[in-house]
């Protein structure tokens, strides 16, 4: 048994606190919001985010970030990816060299282009940061649907022991060392599932969103290699995997918030109906920065910036990206004559 908190109580936090002490581990969970915490203590269900979801007994809630974070094992870090660094800084003080940060979040800083484990580094340095990440709704794990994810370490040793920590009967944890892979896998597919479901608000087909798909992963795949991240890890679960569950369900923020954008809404009033924190929208920008710093072309996440942040109508999106100039698919492959 190891002694966890759950840093944020969103959905996905919520859904891995239950995963953790339904693993039998010791588990609290942490929320900046009193009235969030006493619902949790008095329905053991968080109403509002993962609602149908009956939560482990055991599971421990606190407003008190230092008593969350000091002599535990490990320590999840589940805030949104904005509040990633703010929240790390209050954290800092209570964290001893070596403690286990696991972020489970995903998006890249926009004004700093860093990735959340590199803001969590820079934040505490003393702390052993990991990641974990993959195709997994909150919804269906917890539900104790069959989920299979990567956790992402420096070292063999501690994914080893998050692998063993995390992993159960529906619940399967692969380990990885490509952290930058794993986090722009995850980032940056947030905001080709804006794309898609633009392309489902506007009416479009199937063709289309397999095109979106695929093409999305190849932009994902060479900025993250012009970074140093592995080509298989884009070929995995936290690339095409990610990629194909955000774009494909209706469980996807970023989906949701994008076909009511295709229908015609503002990126802020799609925000609002959706209810959560839409993570593309914040990603956006960020990944037209690291665009721009490591000289790769990213036609489609161009172009939802336009629509974000540009007022371009959506309609116009398809025919600017259908019209591009022509070109072979694969750069590389020769032509026998």
């Amino acid at each position: 048994m190891e002694r966890i908190s759950v840093i944020g109580a969103g959905s996905w936090g919520i859904a891995l606190a239950n995963l953790l002490a339904g693993n039998g581990h010791d588990v609290t969970v942490w929320s900046i919001m009193k009235d969030e915490i006493d619902m949790l203590e008095l329905n053991h269900e968080h109403l509002d985010k993962l609602p149908g979801v009956k939560l482990n007994d055991s599971i421990k809630y606190t407003t008190d970030l230092e008593k969350a974070c000091k002599e535990k094992s490990i320590l999840v870090l589940a805030v949104p990816s904005v509040y990633t660094r703010s929240t790390s800084h209050s954290m800092a003080p209570f964290i001893t060299d070596g403690q286990i940060i696991v972020n489970v979040a995903k998006g890249v800083e926009e004004n700093t282009l860093l990735t959340l484990s590199e803001i969590i580094t820079e934040e505490i340095p003393h702390a052993n940061v990991c990641v974990l990440s993959g195709p997994s709704h909150a919804e269906e794990v917890g539900r104790g649907l069959p989920t299979t994810v990567v956790v992402g370490s420096k070292d063999q040793k501690t994914a080893e022991y998050l692998q063993d920590t995390f992993m159960n009967d529906f619940f399967r944890v692969y380990t990885s060392s490509d952290i930058l892979g794993i986090e722009l896998g995850g980032a940056l597919k947030n905001v080709v599932a804006l794309a898609a479901g633009i392309a489902d608000g506007l009416g479009y087909g199937d063709n289309a969103k397999a095109a979106l798909i695929t093409r999305g992963i190849s932009e994902i795949a060479r900025l993250g290699i012009a970074m140093g991240g592995q080509f298989e890890t884009f070929c995995g679960l936290t690339g095409i995997g990610d990629l194909i569950v955000t774009c494909a369900s209706m469980h996807s923020r970023n989906r949701r918030a994008g076909i009511l954008i295709g229908q015609g809404k503002s990126a802020k009033e799609a925000m609002a109906e959706v209810k959560m924190v839409v993570e593309g929208v914040y990603s956006a920008k960020a990944a037209m920065g690291l665009s721009k710093k490591y000289n790769v072309d990213l036609p489609i996440i161009a172009e939802v910036n336009k629509i974000l942040f540009e007022n371009k109508p959506p309609k116009d999106v398809g025919r600017c990206l259908m019209n591009r100039e022509k070109k072979d698919e694969h750069v590389g492959i020769e032509w026998e004559t």
